[in-house]
């Protein structure tokens, strides 16, 4: 799997793959009381969280670091890879806080880049690929 440049491992889990509808809908009623229903598209905006389960997509402090400093660019297009070669092209999702979450796997005081953390990534499609 990769993210624009970074490598990520195939076992990162898209946890929410089917929680997304492509048709927004709006109902409203009228003032004779009759039912209006308006349905469209959606074209771009679906959520993708990539995130390991606690036993699988753990990755090195060296690649939290990479992705840390590749947020830090506003509205930076990135290529989304998965294993099963699908494409996205996606954004970082910062609507609901940071983007890039990571903890430690085995908590040390002074980690170094090989230490091992479960990751949590937050995009957004933005175009067809």
């Amino acid at each position: 799997m990769r993210l624009d440049t970074i490598t990520l491992p195939d076992d990162l889990l898209w946890i929410n793959e089917f929680e997304w509808n492509p048709v927004e809908q709006t109902i409203e009623r009228s003032l004779t009381g009759a039912l209006l229903v308006q349905e469209g598209q959606l074209m771009h905006g679906r959520p993708i969280i990539l995130s390991g389960n606690g036993e699988a997509g753990w990755v090195s402090r060296l690649t939290v670091k990479n992705l840390f400093a590749l947020s830090k660019a506003a509205n930076k297009t990135m290529n989304l890879t998965l294993p099963d070669n699908r494409q996205f092209s996606v954004i970082f999702d910062r609507s609901n806080g940071t983007p890039v979450e990571a903890q430690q796997a085995l908590p040390f005081a002074y980690p170094n880049d090989d230490d091992q953390y479960l990751l949590q990534l937050k995009l957004l499609t933005v175009d067809a690929f």
